[in-house]
């Protein structure tokens, strides 16, 4: 080989190793979402009646955000956590995501990531019966490498997500489950991608089965060891399903200590809806009654805590608003990925990494489920800052005082400075489309 040869190989190896190196500095990003609880199931958010020690530590060790809005349901929620645009753009069934949409999981994978999703899927149409439901390759359309799922091509008609769980794992369903308990599955897939995965830069999305209702025993209640008791729908259960999500956690955390790679590795965990109404939790502030479907605080105000060891922020709490629209561009600058154009959300990836960050002002959240729902859960579109709601048909709220929203504030008793916040809230509202909800009920 003559000398320009050899140098030619010598600088390309160094280019090589270089960009390498450089990818081997991205961070690993897990994004944990529970289904169905609220922010005041967190002992470290003021809880009493459940022990959540992991999320704790990851709280005490990392970020804690206060102010975290997310969807009032779980499709809407997962369809704007996934995309970063509000309903209004990307929402057009229950149970459904769009194909033509763009996920994090697409724009992760564009950036070499290795993409994972686990849990709760319920994107497909299936119960609507859309074109493609029995698609097997969605998770794949929509950037995920691999996938655990429930309620991918099959309802929970055929089988439920706990004991005994019906799982499409890959394009197959998984077979001898019947002494399994689903949530384990789920985390035992975690758990085995990121050891196969240790030595590239992942992805993993886990939307969770718990804590959603049905609400029933899990392996480390006395009942399971009963079969038949397995199934049995009783609220009692719900401390032992959050406290087991609480023990996922742990299990997750462990296996990136054990990979070697928790230093680099940003965990997030929320929820993508308040607590089931039929749950009333104990606080240090008294008691707090779920509000999974409505538009109030208790529908809609869920746990959020990230934890960058790398970063070295720990014990840090932020008490400004941060709505769903902003994990996918936060996702995406955490991992170095281009940011897509057409998106709402706002990456507060400052927050994590401790330096100045533009706070949001308000929030946005537009919900129609559309589908039949109980009476008491009503549709709405509200725009919000930290003291002031202001809803798409005039209701005008002090959030602060009147947190179960009652009292509308009316025109005639404003303050000059709360006819000024209506006044920029309303713009904001005018920014939306015209809307005409479909009626089922």
């Amino acid at each position: 080989m003559n000398l320009t040869k050899i140098k030619n190989t010598a600088a390309a190896m160094l280019l090589s190793g270089m960009a390498m190196a450089a990818n081997n500095n991205k961070p690993n990003v897990i994004l944990i979402m529970a289904d169905d609880m609220g922010y005041e199931c967190l002992s470290c958010n003021g809880s009493l009646s459940y022990n959540t020690p992991n999320l704790d530590k990851l709280a005490k060790t990392g970020v804690r955000f206060t102010k975290c809005i997310s969807q009032p349901l779980c499709t809407p929620s997962r369809v704007k956590i996934m995309t970063g645009r509000y309903n209004y753009r990307n929402y057009s069934d229950f149970g459904y995501l769009d194909v033509n949409e763009n996920t994090f999981g697409n724009v992760m994978k564009k950036a070499g990531y290795k993409t994972a999703v686990a849990g709760k899927w319920q994107l497909n149409g299936i119960n609507t019966k859309r074109e493609g439901y029995k698609d097997t390759s969605r998770p794949n359309h929509f950037g995920f490498d691999e996938y655990c799922l429930w309620q991918l091509t099959h309802p929970k008609s055929e089988g439920e997500r706990y004991a005994d769980p019906l799982i499409e794992k890959n394009g197959k369903v998984l077979t001898g489950l019947k002494e399994q308990y689903g949530p384990d599955i789920f985390s035992n897939f975690v758990t085995d991608f990121i050891q196969r995965n240790k030595d590239d830069q992942f992805f993993i999305y886990y939307p969770m089965v718990l804590v959603h209702d049905p609400f029933v025993a899990t392996p480390d209640s006395k009942e399971w060891g009963i079969e038949k008791e397995r199934f049995k729908n009783n609220t009692k259960y719900f401390k032992d399903m959050v406290e087991y999500t609480d023990k996922v956690i742990g299990r997750i955390v462990a296996a990136l200590e054990e990979a070697g790679i928790r230093e680099n590795t940003l965990i997030m965990f929320t929820g993508d809806n308040g607590t089931h109404p039929t749950i009333t939790t104990q606080t240090v502030n008294g008691a707090y009654k779920g509000g999974k479907g409505t538009t109030p605080d208790a529908g809609n105000h869920v746990p959020f805590v990230a934890n960058w060891p790398a970063q070295r922020q720990k014990g840090i709490e932020y008490d400004q608003l941060i709505e769903f629209s902003d994990f996918l561009p936060t996702v995406a600058e955490v991992g170095g990925a281009s940011i897509p154009d057409n998106i709402d959300g706002k990456s507060f990836m400052n927050v994590l990494t401790g330096k100045k960050h533009n706070d949001r002002e308000t929030v946005l959240v537009h919900y129609d489920p559309m589908k039949k729902m109980p009476k008491y859960r009503k549709i709405g579109r509200f725009v919000r800052t930290l003291e002031y709601k202001l809803y798409h048909d005039g209701r005008f709220y002090n959030v602060v005082k009147d947190k179960l929203e009652q009292h509308p504030l009316a025109d005639g008793d404003l303050t000059k400075k709360e006819k000024k916040i209506k006044a920029e809230l309303q713009k904001k509202q005018d920014e939306c489309p015209d809307w005409n909800p479909r009626k089922f009920n």
